[in-house]
């Protein structure tokens, strides 16, 4: 990859809203991307300078292209980037392994935990690619595409192992309006990144059955104590928690009409089966398909979280909302603070 401060030449895998948007900011960073799509039309339009089906309005920089040939994308870039739905990350990328040239970094924009694995993207992307942790890095933070598209000021953490590697992929993606921080808390800012999205879906949950600030304040803040309790039993910073890819990224997640893990979380609560609010939603939202591994993980650490495994009662079909709701509530209550690593 290139040193610090020097253009880059990115391969974005994935044409949707947020791998779109990290593009444009490769470019206006003053690099190249090439984004490699699984549809025609979408590559197409890219190369015609937009992508009005997951950004409508925005006029791409010059040096953001599209192909559907992935070995197209890939040839000569000196970073990977992988913006894909979790769960078809590990087959989308299949057919690079082992192909990376010497050095390319591989940069995950994904935020989920693998089904049956437990496996964080970053794990999922070194163990499909052939690549070292020394060649990982992750973004995180409070990142709705739309409106870093707008370039409304915003910023976010890259962590990766090697503090070098972080400090290389925030200066190819450092604008006026996206401040990327560096972190070494690599399975911190991952967790983090996940259960948010599932946290996001009780939110809106609340929200679809009309409850107010109040309700929605409480499971936000209960929900970081998961977060946080599961991310110290795998050891985790704590500090990580209460930055951009926890809290910042929770409350972004978690409040805005733009987040789609809410807006799915919302139609449940309002009624609609899963498939009805996969459509409103115009896709299963990634908390959706993550909340059975987070919960698998956190049972395999012998750790509680509640929420969590109320939203994959309602995702699940085994409870409605009301029950859910009822059951939190009928929860012996406890004192609030850590003791010691453990946060009850």
């Amino acid at each position: 990859m290139t040193g610090q401060g020097a253009p880059a030449r990115a391969a974005i895998i994935g044409s949707g809203a947020w791998g779109t948007a990290f593009a444009s900011l490769i470019a206006e960073a003053g690099g190249s991307a090439t984004i490699w799509a699984r549809r025609a039309e979408i590559a197409e339009e890219i190369n015609a300078g937009a992508n009005e089906r997951y950004l409508p309005g925005l006029r791409l920089p010059a040096d953001v292209r599209a192909t559907t040939d992935m070995a197209q994308a890939v040839r000569g870039a000196q970073m990977l980037v992988v913006a894909v739905p979790s769960q078809a990350a590990r087959g989308i990328v299949a057919p690079l392994a082992g192909r990376l040239e010497e050095g390319v970094a591989v940069v995950s924009l994904m935020k989920g935990i693998e089904l049956g694995t437990g496996m964080r993207m970053s794990e999922v992307l070194g163990q499909a690619l052939q690549a070292g942790p020394e060649r990982l890095a992750v973004v995180s933070g409070p990142n709705l595409a739309d409106e870093i598209a707008a370039r409304q000021p915003t910023a976010t953490v890259i962590a990766a192992a090697d503090e070098g590697l972080a400090v290389r992929v925030a200066a190819a993606c450092a604008t006026a309006a996206f401040r990327p921080y560096t972190n070494t808390d690599v399975l911190g800012v991952e967790l983090c990144g996940a259960v948010k999205n599932v946290i996001a879906l009780a939110v809106g949950m609340a929200a679809g059955r009309g409850y107010g600030d109040n309700s929605k304040a409480t499971i936000i803040t209960r929900g970081l104590v998961e977060i946080t309790r599961l991310g110290l039993a795998l050891g985790a910073s704590p500090e990580t928690f209460a930055g951009l890819a926890g809290m910042g990224d929770l409350v972004a997640t978690c409040s805005s009409p733009l987040s789609r893990n809410q807006s799915f979380g919302r139609h449940l609560g309002e009624g609609m089966s899963v498939n009805e609010a996969a459509s409103a939603s115009r896709g299963v939202a990634e908390g959706a398909k993550s909340a059975r591994a987070v919960l698998d993980l956190a049972a395999r650490h012998g750790v509680e979280m509640p929420i969590t495994a109320g939203v994959v009662a309602v995702v699940e079909g085994a409870a409605s909302v009301e029950e859910v709701n009822d059951a939190l509530l009928a929860r012996p209550r406890k004192t609030e603070g850590v003791h010691g690593e453990r946060i009850d």
